[in-house]
């Protein structure tokens, strides 16, 4: 029987391989295609470190209407046309489904807290009027929760433990669309087109300040065959061995935002990379190949979705409770890229400037500031990175965090990056650093990583005086890194006493003595400001 369908677009911005579309489309007479604008997401926050939303820079702000443009483009070319409302999801999608007589409901399943809670009070509207819902699980190769029963009810904690539960994944839909039903009687003056910046509410921003790499499924499937185009660098891709100072060209794919926005099917690229396997001789292996590097998102997915508190230590089982920092002048140092050590300094720039960079770097930046040298929190730099990243996904940014903070998955908390030595292993003549740190544009390149160790005159004739023009460090790494090994070392001790059950008081204590047996590493002698 013919019926009035809404696919409700919230990631999931793509035509191919989409299953909530192929539903909502059957049988229907009239399909309302929508993108709602979430306050919880875009509501603009002016006291925020950096121009955008309550919970997102610029940059993603700037991606994601790119996304809702080209899929509005896409759209019409089928016949149809995304329609743009903005309010509380839940109350939208009640006024749309009696305005428009909605007989089905369709939309992407979400495995995140607020889409949880969400869509469970969509759902339970929808079937107390009789509205058919269908949310499949398409934003991933894996549903979590099938993996998660597999495992007797908890999450793997270990990625081969997962791959070995995982198996392969489903194909991606195949089907060819070519025209979409019509789009039926709406009141036009409560719609509308995909915004602005500057309409959204953010102010006058130039277009030089936003993010080279640009939203929308069209550019995923370029970038996708550009990158796939070489089935050598396809096949040889091991992510250890990945160039994380190359920008020009980054030395990777930047399909993340894609996948992030669902711009791109993780199912459909995962299948492209399997056809390049299949005409090469040999390739790469998990968990460092590039098929290793979905198999992890998928690995944080399930981990995220099966483990409550995901994203913050306290509360959090699979998270060591460690006596963090909290010094905000330390965290605007290194989130504004004025540490004094300019490796750290440059990957923090290209983060405001461009809301990405390669994931060596962001080890190198995550672990400085967390169990590497400045021992602060790591939620402090998650919600930076939250902020900041064009492809921040709840479950990736967090799994990682606490992974490169030491706090759980990985714990060989000794392996510190270097702030200078890891840099110039890859780009010894400073290229990186001169690009986004250009007051040190004239340092030779014997001290481009350590600027302070020049002499004044070679300082002079760089027009770069330390201290003045660019920072003392603030920390002495060698001091700073033995200092929070030694402190990561009476942590782990602590979970390990209490079988990873720690009180706040326990912290407290544990905080109390490391304040007092632990001189701080702070290149100008003051120590550290730390709150209980």
């Amino acid at each position: 029987m013919a019926t009035n369908s809404v696919l409700w677009f919230r990631k999931g911005l793509r035509i191919h391989d989409n299953p909530a579309l192929e539903y909502a489309r059957r049988d229907s007479n009239h399909l309302f295609p929508v993108f709602i604008l979430d306050p919880h997401y875009l509501e603009p926050d002016h006291s925020a470190f950096s121009p955008g939303s309550t919970r997102s820079g610029l940059n993603r702000i700037q991606f994601m209407l790119e996304c809702l443009v080209d899929l509005d483009s896409s759209l019409r070319k089928l016949g149809s046309r995304l329609l743009v409302l903005k309010g509380e999801p839940f109350e939208v999608l009640v006024r749309l489904v009696k305005e428009w007589e909605v007989k089905k409901l369709c939309f992407e399943y979400g495995t995140e807290p607020y889409y949880q809670s969400l869509d469970k009070q969509v759902k339970d509207y929808a079937c107390s009027v009789g509205v058919d819902v269908y949310t499949p699980v398409s934003h991933t190769l894996f549903n979590p929760a099938d993996i998660i029963e597999k495992n007797g009810g908890t999450p793997p904690m270990s990625y081969q433990s997962f791959i070995k539960l995982a198996g392969k994944p489903s194909s991606p839909r195949t089907t060819t669309i070519s025209s979409l039903p019509p789009i039926g009687s709406i009141c036009d003056g409560e719609m509308l087109k995909v915004p602005t910046i500057k309409e959204l509410g953010y102010g006058e921003i130039t277009e030089e300040i936003f993010s080279p790499f640009k939203g929308g499924e069209s550019e995923a499937l370029k970038r996708l065959r550009e990158s796939l185009d070489d089935k050598q660098w396809v096949a040889n891709f091991e992510k250890p061995k990945g160039d994380p100072s190359a920008f020009l060209k980054p030395a990777t794919t930047v399909l993340s935002p894609y996948l992030k926005f669902g711009c791109l099917s993780s199912r459909y690229f995962y299948q492209c990379i399997q056809g390049v396997y299949k005409n090469v001789k040999k390739h790469t292996s998990p968990p460092v190949s590039l098929v290793g590097q979905l198999l992890w998102r998928e690995f944080f997915y399930c981990a995220a979705y099966g483990v409550p508190n995901f994203d913050q230590m306290k509360g959090n089982r699979m998270c060591k409770q460690i006596p963090w920092n909290d010094n905000d002048e330390l965290l605007a140092a290194w989130r504004d890229g004025r540490t004094g050590y300019p490796w750290i300094d440059a990957i923090m720039v290209q983060l405001q400037k461009w809301g990405w960079m390669h994931h060596l770097a962001r080890h190198c930046v995550a672990c400085f500031l967390t169990r590497g040298d400045l021992f602060i929190h790591w939620e402090r730099g998650r919600d930076v990175f939250e902020r900041l990243l064009i492809d921040s996904d709840w479950a990736i940014n967090n799994g990682n965090w606490q992974w490169l903070s030491c706090s759980s998955f990985f714990y060989q908390y000794n392996r510190v990056y270097s702030p200078t030595s890891f840099g110039k292993k890859y780009d010894p003549n400073g290229r990186y650093i001169r690009h986004f740190l250009p007051v040190l544009r004239d340092m030779p390149k014997e001290y481009i990583y350590e600027p302070w160790t020049a002499p004044l005159s070679v300082q002079k004739k760089a027009n770069c005086i330390i201290g003045k023009d660019y920072p003392k460090p603030v920390v002495d790494h060698v001091l700073a890194s033995q200092e929070c090994k030694n402190k990561m070392a009476e942590a782990y001790a602590l979970n390990r006493e209490n079988n990873g059950i720690v009180s706040e008081d326990d912290l407290k204590s544990l905080r109390k003595k490391l304040e007092g047996g632990c001189e701080s590493s702070n290149s100008r002698g003051q120590k550290r400001k730390t709150t209980s």
